[in-house]
């Protein structure tokens, strides 16, 4: 049976103990998955780059007498001598090729030696001289540079508007105007970026801790002067990207550049402590919400206007104000982006990037309203429900966030919350709730699916897996459009050599790869059922989502979910525990329920550190961020996150792709933040805007029981 917004409405199931374990689960916990940075071709050589100390200047004088003294070191790249490259669409990987410092930590040398030990020696004897600048660094309402971009990261314009906001506002009952803040995070996977590459004539090779190979290939050929087909980048394995690999990086270039000059293999591994500076981050944001409604709730006027930075190299502007053209019924709207160039390494993208800063404001002003309005935060979402999808007006493909709303209550036992929380001895108790959203997003891709004479299946896919079990997941769509066992089928991903494939992002590799694989093995299936027989070479169909792809597009197409938590807070040293945290989910149909709640679950976990304990601090002396390893920079470990579930509603959307499913990476992190916040607000009766949320803002500010 289906729903009106074209699901199904079968009853809600979390299904956390079903699917298939991951297919090179057993080669991870053996070691015998290889990363980039494992890899050790014969006669490799170990590089290490040297950072800049300033946050604005020129380099005028480098000296590399001492580093190239040391017999095991065999050249020290600096912008003096570096091969030339071609002009980068990306301006942050135009490394070593001027003397321009545009932000502290941006590379300046390299060395190349024997050993990692030489390499990091030769690195720190290499003597650089600058001629420092002033520099800005400090994100600031009233900054004189702030400019109306033309659009926002993924191709939002920048600007929205509907309605006659100023009409709605000075007519409202309820009125919620508040500023919400959200300091520099990053994205800290447990691999750090490494490459290891290597030239043979005019071919170039690197393995690369990347989400998207073809990428990595695409730009290095532009970058050397090469045709795609003489790069060969591969990313069998990687470690965890968060959006920070989702997009070349310095060292991948810098290791090809190396290893041109010596004409041995290079392999360059980054520091830690160097990652918040060249790979990306996520960009704070000050975020004005307004919310204009009737008595009983109902929104008539909402605006959110975002503030952000990027650097001066290259704009990048967090879509934070996106989410609130998607959420709520509100006949008048404005959603707007600004930003600032400063002296500051490039932002870029981190998990859910947009909707993770945006959702955080949006839904802790809801929070408020529904105070404001003596309404259950439930019902209040409930009651905005829209018909269509606000800014474009669009009929949803499926949304189900009501069902995620009252389910996710149900199992949270919401119906015995009062109206603010409870004191246990020197603990305030207290319970949130936040609503989430994103965008349903697929690329082209095309797949090859071979049947072997042994009676197994290859999908053959330039897809990457970064931890999110995505070999499994494909696997598991040809196996099941077979109709054959999944032990039957491997998957080979990861190599620029394979069919084309999109990054591994934005929630998009299930059904942008899955639909590939899923066109190739219904063919496949369609030749074997005529009775086609299997040559010893194997039987192989292909198919390509160019055409595809455009179908569905009619409609609004987002997954949704609700978050639940619960916290306590020490009323003596201000101290915030998460006790429980809760999530039902509306993503479509689940292909491999083992995977996807592991997915689900590493989402709400990065939410909850983002509410309670991660921040970073742009020092505005020295110009780069203070927190640069993970002892300073604090992210949830397990005794952060002692009971966390996920569920989610059995939905099919099939206007979405073939295999009815949506992206499940990113929705977990959406709404978490802001349930956090509403619960410690619910706790102590004190509304934190600003995150992270902790002792500094609450000490001073709690009464007692």
């Amino acid at each position: 049976m289906n729903g009106p917004m074209g699901g199904p409405t079968s009853s809600p199931t979390s299904g956390p103990s079903g699917g298939h374990p991951r297919l090179e689960g057993r080669e991870k916990v053996t070691g015998a998955a290889r990363y980039a940075d494992d890899l050790r071709p014969a006669g490799c050589l170990y590089a290490c780059p040297v950072p800049a100390t300033v946050a604005r200047g020129a380099v005028t004088a480098i000296d590399t007498s001492a580093a190239l003294a040391d017999p095991r070191v065999l050249a020290v790249l600096t912008h003096l001598d570096a091969p030339r490259l071609a002009q980068a669409e990306d301006p942050t990987l135009a490394v070593l090729q001027g003397p321009r410092v545009a932000y502290r930590g941006q590379y300046v040398a390299l060395a190349v030696a024997e050993s990692v030990e030489a390499a990091e020696q030769a690195a720190a004897e290499v003597r650089v001289r600058y001629a420092a600048e002033p520099h800005d660094v400090v994100l600031v309402e009233d900054h004189p540079g702030v400019y109306a971009p033309a659009e926002a990261n993924g191709g939002h314009p920048a600007d929205r508007a509907r309605g006659d906001l100023g009409a709605a506002w000075a007519g409202a009952d309820v009125r919620i105007d508040a500023t919400y803040r959200t300091p520099p995070l990053h994205n800290h996977p447990m691999e750090p970026h490494a490459a290891t590459a290597w030239w043979d004539g005019g071919r170039l090779t690197v393995y690369d801790s990347s989400q998207g190979t073809g990428e990595v290939q695409r730009v290095l050929a532009a970058l050397f002067g090469l045709e795609r087909a003489q790069v060969l980048a591969v990313s069998e394995h990687v470690g965890g990207g968060f959006g920070c690999k989702g997009t070349p990086r310095p060292h991948v270039v810098l290791a090809a550049m190396a290893a041109r000059v010596v004409g041995r293999p290079v392999r360059l591994a980054l520091p830690r402590a160097q990652l918040a500076a060249v790979v990306g981050h996520r960009a704070p944001t000050v975020q004005r919400v307004r919310l204009a409604a009737r008595a009983d709730g109902r929104i008539e006027g909402l605006a959110q206007e975002i503030l952000t930075r990027c650097s001066t190299l290259k704009e990048f502007v967090e879509q934070a104000a996106v989410p609130a053209r998607v959420m709520y019924r509100s006949p008048a709207s404005l959603t707007t982006h600004r930003v600032v160039r400063q002296d500051v390494p490039a932002p870029s993208w981190m998990r859910a990037p947009g909707e993770a800063t945006g959702m955080f404001a949006l839904e802790s002003a809801m929070d408020e309203l529904a105070l404001a309005c003596g309404l259950d935060p439930v019902e209040l979402r409930l009651r905005n429900e829209p018909d269509t999808e606000p800014d474009s007006g669009r009929p949803f493909s499926s949304r189900h966030l009501a069902q995620c709303l009252r389910e996710g209550a149900r199992r949270f036992g919401w119906e015995r919350r009062g109206p603010v929380g409870r004191s246990e001895g020197r603990l305030l108790v207290g319970t949130g709730v936040a609503a989430s959203t994103y965008p349903v997003l697929i690329g082209s891709a095309a797949a090859e699916v071979r049947a072997e004479p042994d009676g197994t299946f290859v999908v053959r896919v330039n897809a990457t897996d970064i931890g999110t079990g995505a070999r499994t997941v494909l696997a598991v769509v040809a196996a099941e459009v077979l109709a054959v066992p999944l032990e039957r089928v491997r998957a080979e991903i990861g190599r620029s050599d394979l069919p084309r494939g999109g990054v591994a992002g934005g929630s998009s590799g299930t059904s942008s790869w899955g639909w590939a694989v899923h066109a190739a093995a219904s063919e496949l299936a369609r030749r074997l059922a005529e009775g086609v027989p299997v040559p010893p070479e194997g039987l192989s169909a292909g198919a390509d989502t160019r055409e595809l792809v455009q179908r569905g597009t009619e409609f609004a197409r987002h997954a949704f979910g609700a978050q639940f938590a619960e916290v306590q807070v020490d009323r003596d040293t201000g101290e915030v525990r998460l006790r429980r945290l809760l999530g039902v989910f509306a993503a479509g149909r689940i292909l491999n329920p083992r995977t996807a709640r592991s997915q689900l679950l590493g989402g709400m976990v990065m939410g909850a550190s983002m509410a309670l304990l991660e921040e970073s601090t742009m020092d505005p002396e020295f110009g780069d961020h203070a927190e640069r390893d993970l002892a300073s920079y604090h992210v949830a470990v397990n005794a952060d996150v002692p009971d966390v579930q996920a569920h989610w509603i059995d939905e099919e959307d099939l206007h979405v792709s073939p295999m009815g499913s949506k992206g499940i990476g990113e929705i977990g992190i959406v709404g978490t933040a802001a349930a956090v916040a509403n619960a410690v607000h619910h706790a102590t009766g004190v509304r934190v805007r600003e995150l992270p949320i902790g002792a500094r803002a609450l000490l001073g500010r709690l009464g007692g029981p």
